[in-house]
């Protein structure tokens, strides 16, 4: 099914273009340390830990589908062909959810699921429910989509915007350089990235308060 940018979504540009410029919450996870431990819940119940995956490169993304950044990467099909790359690679790749029960953009598990794996053919290797938020602010998580990159040491070496065009228009995905993309081949190349950081851009991630 065809991912389509609403009037609700264009409604929320003016807030979820100034995102990528709020203070972040505070954060442990440091780019070039160990990357925070977490242990969440998938959409189908199962318990999912980033130690699960040890010795493997992992691909984090903060995920929201009402966020018009999100449908952008989605619609445009670029966030499927990152998934379906990496996953030919042997990386893992986690979609998260942080958005609070009772915020109009929160999905239930099975519909959140359903939206991204089914309706829009997103391939990661599991979409994990982050409804506290503890994981999302331990990583300094800011805007949907915020992207990291873990390397096969356990240590992570990218965090920030999926690519350098800040826009929510589906035709930028075609010119921009996506860093997510260069992170992976710099590691396959066993070589430093190149860009280890950059500003995140989007939606703010809807926490839940306190």
């Amino acid at each position: 099914m065809p991912v389509r940018i609403t009037r609700r979504h264009l409604a929320l540009l003016p807030l979820a273009l100034m995102a990528g410029l709020t203070t972040a919450v505070a954060q442990t996870a440091t780019v070039g340390q160990p990357a925070p431990a977490f242990e969440l819940r998938d959409t189908t119940g199962k318990a999912v830990k980033l130690a699960d995956f040890k010795g493997k490169k992992v691909v984090l993304e903060w995920t929201n589908p009402g966020c018009p950044f999100v449908v952008k990467h989605y619609g445009s099909q670029n966030m499927q062909a990152l998934q379906k790359e990496a996953a030919a690679k042997g990386v893992v790749w986690l979609s998260i959810s942080s958005t609070a029960p009772g915020h109009y953009d929160y999905l239930a598990p099975a519909a959140l699921g359903s939206k991204l794996v089914g309706s829009w053919g997103a391939a990661p290797t599991a979409v994990l429910m982050d409804d506290s938020g503890q994981v999302g602010r331990a990583y300094g998580a800011r805007t949907t989509p915020h992207m990291y990159v873990i390397d096969a040491q356990g240590v992570l070496v990218y965090a920030g915007g999926i690519d350098d065009k800040r826009s929510a228009n589906p035709e930028d995905v075609k010119t921009a350089k996506n860093y997510v993309r260069a992170a992976l081949a710099d590691l396959q190349a066993g070589k430093p990235v190149g860009t280890p950081t950059s500003t995140p851009y989007g939606c703010s991630v809807k926490y839940a308060a306190g």
